[in-house]
Parts: structure tokens; C-alpha cells; sequence
């Protein structure tokens, strides 16, 4: 598995391209002056670093994902759970649902992707 990760500045830049794509460089450079307030140069560096981490690509000018946003942010929280909780989804669970009241609908929720794993 490649550097998947970013930071939020870097995640924002990211739902642009996720967002437009296929996006030129030019177009791009736009956006992110509009939404970032950033530089052509900022753009582009920060292009090239998620480039060099396998997220996205330049070619010729034009800018498309390699990996969607939904895979980016599965491996995100798989990384995080193994890193945190020794890869244990239920420690995880235990943990984020701590002090929280879940309502009837999460709990629900819960219970249909579990049944919908174990249907395969």
C-alpha cells in the first residue's frame, strides 16, 4: 500500500479533483485559487506530492484519481484501526461508541452491514 494519506488542506484539494475529474491542470489552478485562495505554484506542488503517493495523476495536462475517494477513505480507516486498535474492528467499535447514545436507526444500521457481510 502506497502513502495514502493527507492532511485537511490536502483533502480539500483532493474532493476538487474527486469532484471534476477528469480536470486539466489549467481548470484546476483555477478551482484551487477560487476554493483554497491558492497560488498556481501551490497547486502544483501539491499536485505533485499526491501524484508521488500513487492518489492521483497528471497526464499530459490532464488530472484523474487512481484511487476514488471512497477507496482513499477505506484505507484510511482500515490503516487507522490497525494501527490503533491492533486491527480490531469491535475494540474500534467499542471505543467510538463509548459515551455515545446510538439511536434505534444506527443501531439498525450496524446490524445490516454485519448481516450483509455474513451474506458475502
Amino acid at each position: 500500500m502506497g502513502d495514502y494519506q493527507m492532511g485537511v488542506i490536502e483533502s480539500r484539494f483532493a474532493d476538487i479533483i474527486w469532484q471534476n475529474e477528469p480536470i486539466t491542470s489549467a481548470e484546476l489552478c483555477k478551482q484551487s485559487e477560487e476554493q483554497l485562495k491558492w497560488k498556481k505554484s501551490t497547486t502544483y506542488t501539491v499536485l505533485k506530492r499526491l501524484c508521488d503517493k500513487g492518489i492521483f495523476k497528471n497526464d499530459k495536462g490532464m488530472v484523474t484519481s487512481l484511487i476514488s475517494k471512497q477507496e482513499f477513505y477505506s484505507l484510511q480507516s482500515e490503516k487507522f484501526v490497525e494501527e490503533t486498535f491492533a486491527g480490531s474492528l469491535p475494540a474500534f467499535l467499542a471505543a467510538f461508541t463509548a459515551g455515545k447514545n446510538l439511536t434505534s436507526e444506527d443501531v439498525a444500521q450496524l446490524r445490516r452491514m454485519v448481516d450483509e457481510y455474513e451474506e458475502g
